[in-house]
């Protein structure tokens, strides 16, 4: 929000207020004196609190304040202050003590945002001590030794005057030997958030609760008929195994009243692991072991969410600022972003048994500008959450406005504040950094609500990853505003449905003020165009099988998952696993292929050529179209023309051949292509080329082939001869009877040729061997061809 929403609201200052300041003057005005005559070196005291004039020794104490409880006292509560202090000093650190100091109210949202960068600042203000009683004390304080305090205090005696946000502290005093009198030697600051009654106008929070992960699953899936998922790595179950980072989310979400922001993507993830799954293993797969811990995590999170509000993002969280930025000038991008949000009603709701909403889009960081919010609501979404540090406030309101914004085009911007939605970025897994984001929160959100007597609707957006460490604090801080009482939750699409503040700010900043850190992380406009080609190259796969869903999906996921957010930072990742998936895709299409083939020979002027086809798929493949193409039609032609086509279908695992007519106008070498088609006229697979060798038929070899042709028909026209002959004799005879034929049986016939005749009809019926074939006998075709590749020499016979 800008800046001028830190100034407050006249209010008049209380006498108790006016009495404590003016006191503290009062005795401050000894010190001021005695400034003037002590020397730099001699300690200065006021009202019995030592300087915080900078020497060698000042700071040389670290304190960490790691748990102050309750977070947000009430009346007749008793603030507990627990810690430790450590002497990162060279000397010995005698007669110390701990004591808890109380500063006084703070104004302004930017006077938390300053008191919190200088919290160990010795140079500055520091508050006085509330009262010796209230102290920790160590006779010394040895070099890297840590020492633990812990101090109760009433809140009575804390003396706290209105309701608002107090400056609280935690000090270590003491003395060296080369500083033998009592100095400040280190301090942590931290805040006391002062509302002990219900607040006249409460503030409508919304809290988002995000559950999303980085891209665990590959495209590769098994063969067998449950296609088995394969995971990159084991990290999921890590996650979501008790003290994982997801098992905490779903576990410390369960009791707050948040709007839960869900990635499709890992809930079908870790569906997968609750059957039988894979995960890779250097270059081979292993069985994965997690099942019942997925089983427990979707278990736990159905419960869950049963009655709250759920978000979901497009499939696998997509980068709407580098679509916007990189991707809407390669063809298909933007339909990329259509399939991940089409697919969210097929995951949320069977896993969840929630019906989710899918108005929402959510840019990195909540960064927009004009293009990332016509990207962001292409696919359907009318609502973008964005942040007050990128939809900055430029009216000058007194106060922090509503989230919600109308920003055109029946699209509603809807502002996360800032300040609350990064409390918890960093490092928290030490306890001192945990609290201190915790008491800075509260003290912003009471800030917040004492601004202006308007109620308002305030979203809190949190990283869209929060460590284990992380989420503990957000949840803790989330848990002292339910129980506060300056506050009421909300849920998101009633902050989205809110009425706008008339003078907020509505203008959706220009691309140039993107910040240049987040644009670096970017994918770059490679990336979009490697998933349009990979996209391409599957639709061209999928017209061809008997079952396109069993690439269609697996594939189609792999693909939105390539315009994952989460690749920010990790652009080597990303790229590997858009390559690895390309790659894959090129595997499993090569599997139907064209049988490589080897010179042909043709001794004819005609002759069939077998085209094998080959597919190693488990599933059918088909209709495909095969071509074969003569580059030299007028030497070869294929079935009278320079090219013909035949329709083929291959079953899982087989071969199939397909035989082409050629006939050879001219001898020589002629080259054919062979190529695979699919129905729609896109070419399919590699081409084969191979030479066909035409064999020249000479005027010898015709002569002789002639001339057997010639021996054929003499022969048979003399043996025609010789039966019409033998039929006419058996004719004239017929009358003589019975005897006499037996008796010129004996004598022979009168056939001049002699007894020969019926050994040559004989001969006839059984053609000996050497004989030339008749014209009567088949010419042999072709037989079907194996899958092998043809040898050297392959020799087509007509």
């Amino acid at each position: 929000m800008a800046e001028a929403a830190d100034f407050q609201g006249t209010r008049p200052s209380p006498a108790r207020r006016w009495l404590r300041r003016t006191t503290a003057l009062v005795a401050g005005a000894p010190l001021l004196a005695g400034l003037v005559q002590l020397p730099a070196a001699s300690p200065a005291l006021a009202d019995g609190q030592p300087s915080a004039k900078a020497d060698g020794d000042v700071g040389s104490v670290a304190v960490a304040v790691d748990s102050l409880t309750p977070s947000a006292p009430t009346d007749g509560d008793t603030v507990t202050v627990s810690g430790t202090v450590t002497n990162n000093g060279k000397q010995t650190v005698t007669d110390a003590h701990v004591g808890l100091r109380l500063g006084p109210e703070i104004n302004t949202r930017s006077s938390v945002d300053a008191i919190a960068k200088d919290a160990d600042d010795l140079q500055g203000s520091i508050p006085p001590e509330i009262d010796d009683k209230y102290t920790e004390k160590f006779p010394k304080l040895t070099p890297g030794v840590a020492e633990h305090f812990n101090i109760s205090v009433p809140v009575g005696d804390l003396d706290l005057g209105d309701d608002g946000v107090y400056e609280f502290a935690v000090s270590l005093s003491g003395e060296t030997s080369a500083r033998p009198w009592e100095q400040i030697l280190g301090i942590q600051r931290t805040f006391l958030p002062w509302q002990p009654d219900e607040a006249g106008t409460k503030t409508k929070t919304t809290a988002l609760w995000p559950l999303v992960s980085t891209t665990h699953m590959a495209a590769e899936t098994g063969p067998n008929e449950e296609q088995t998922p394969v995971f990159l790595n084991d990290d999921l179950a890590e996650e979501i195994s008790p003290g994982g980072r997801l098992n905490q989310m779903v576990t410390l979400g369960k009791d707050l009243d948040v709007t839960w922001v869900v990635d499709p993507d890992l809930l079908a993830s870790v569906d997968a692991m609750t059957g039988n799954y894979s995960v890779r293993d250097g270059d081979k797969t292993v069985a994965g072991t997690h099942q019942d811990v997925a089983k427990q995590w979707l278990a736990d999170l159905q419960d869950a969410v049963a009655d709250a509000e759920v978000i979901s993002l497009p499939f696998a969280d997509p980068d709407l600022a580098s679509l916007a930025h990189n991707g809407t000038d390669v063809t298909g991008s933007l339909s990329q972003l259509k399939s991940a949000t089409d697919v969210i009603h097929n995951t949320v709701d069977p896993i969840l048994h929630v019906k989710p909403s899918t108005d929402f889009a959510w840019p990195v960081d909540g960064a927009v500008d004009r293009s990332i919010v016509k990207v962001a609501t292409s696919a359907g979404a009318d609502k973008v959450i964005a942040r007050s540090d990128s939809l900055q406030e430029t009216s000058g309101l007194p106060y922090t406005p509503s989230a919600a914004r109308p920003v055109g085009g029946g699209t509603t911007a809807v502002v996360a504040d800032s300040r609350l939605s990064r409390a918890f970025e960093g490092d928290l897994t030490d306890a001192s950094a945990s609290t201190l984001a915790v008491q800075r929160f509260l003290a912003q959100s009471l800030s917040l609500n004492l601004q202006t007597g308007k109620q308002r609707s305030i979203v809190i957006a949190p990283q869209r990853m929060p460590s284990g460490s992380q989420a503990r604090a957000m949840a803790e801080a989330l848990r002292a505003l339910q129980d506060g009482t300056w506050t009421e939750p909300q849920k998101l699409s009633a902050a989205a449905a809110a009425k706008p503040d008339p003078d907020a700010s509505t203008k959706v900043p220009s691309a140039s003020a993107y910040p240049a850190s987040l644009r670096r992380q970017e994918l770059p406009r490679s990336a979009f165009v490697q998933i349009a080609r990979t996209q391409d190259a599957l639709d061209n796969f999928k017209v061809v099988l008997s079952d396109p869903s069993r690439v269609a999906t697996p594939f189609g996921r792999a693909l939105n998952r390539e315009m994952s957010a989460s690749w920010r930072g990790r652009a080597d990742a990303a790229k590997s696993f858009r390559t690895r998936v390309k790659t894959y895709l090129d595997g499993l299409t090569g599997r139907v292929r064209l049988i490589d083939k080897s010179e042909t020979k043709l001794s004819g002027r005609s002759a069939t050529i077998p085209v094998t086809v080959q597919n190693n798929l488990v599933q059918d493949v088909g209709p495909l179209v095969l071509r074969l193409t003569s580059t030299n039609p007028t030497r070869l032609e294929i079935d009278g023309a320079a090219y013909e086509e035949q329709p083929i279908s291959v079953s899982g695992g087989h071969s199939q051949s397909v035989k082409f007519t050629t006939s050879a106008n001219a001898n020589g070498r002629a080259t054919v292509v062979a190529q695979l088609y699919t129905m729609d006229g896109r070419a399919y697979g590699d081409p084969v080329t191979f030479d066909v060798k035409v064999t020249e038929i000479t005027a010898t070899v015709m002569l002789v082939i002639g001339g057997g042709v010639l021996l054929l028909v003499l022969a048979g026209f003399r043996m025609y001869t010789q039966r019409k002959r033998a039929a006419a004799r058996h004719a004239e005879k017929g009358e003589a009877g019975d005897a006499e034929d037996a008796e010129d049986a004996e004598d022979g016939p009168e056939n001049p040729e002699g007894p020969g005749e019926r050994l040559s009809e004989e001969s006839d019926a059984r053609p000996r061997a050497g004989d030339p074939e008749q014209p009567s006998d088949p010419a042999p075709d072709t037989a079907a061809e194996n899958a092998d590749p043809s040898g050297t020499g392959e020799r087509v016979d007509r």
